[in-house]
């Protein structure tokens, strides 16, 4: 009996049941997947900026309105977490950008660029999330 009939008789033996809840991931396949949520994050998030934006060019009143507004707590979480999607999106889509170039397309620069995606975003959220609280 051959090698190459052997192979055929024997099937591969593959997972049967893939929980990806329990799996690790690696670095690019979690940065990915932000990019994809932080995408649609701030699609879904637009309205609200459009309206704090419109609301702080109507008028002086409009303008004081969207400083009370921008003050609540709440408010304020969630503006951080859009600023922390619109840095993870810009940082990953210029990642994205550059493997379209073929750089950083191996291995260990894509694990490093992906997990440099992922602090950096993180530091500046925080560096210009508490200068925003």
């Amino acid at each position: 009996m051959t090698e190459a009939t052997m192979k055929k008789e024997r099937p591969k033996q593959r997972p049967k049941h893939l929980d990806l809840l329990v799996i690790k991931q690696p670095a690019p396949a979690i940065a990915s997947v932000l990019h994809r949520l932080s995408g649609a994050g701030l699609f879904l998030m637009l309205p609200l900026l459009i309206f704090l934006f419109e609301l702080s060019l109507d008028s002086s009143l409009g303008f004081a309105m969207f400083k009370a507004f921008v003050g609540y707590p709440l408010v304020k979480l969630i503006l951080i977490g859009l600023l922390w999607a619109f840095l993870h999106h810009v940082f990953m889509g210029i990642r994205i950008l550059l493997s379209d170039l073929n750089i950083g397309t191996d291995i260990k620069p894509g694990q490093a660029s992906a997990k440099a995606v992922i602090i950096i975003s993180l530091v500046l959220t925080a560096i210009l999330g508490a200068k925003l609280w």
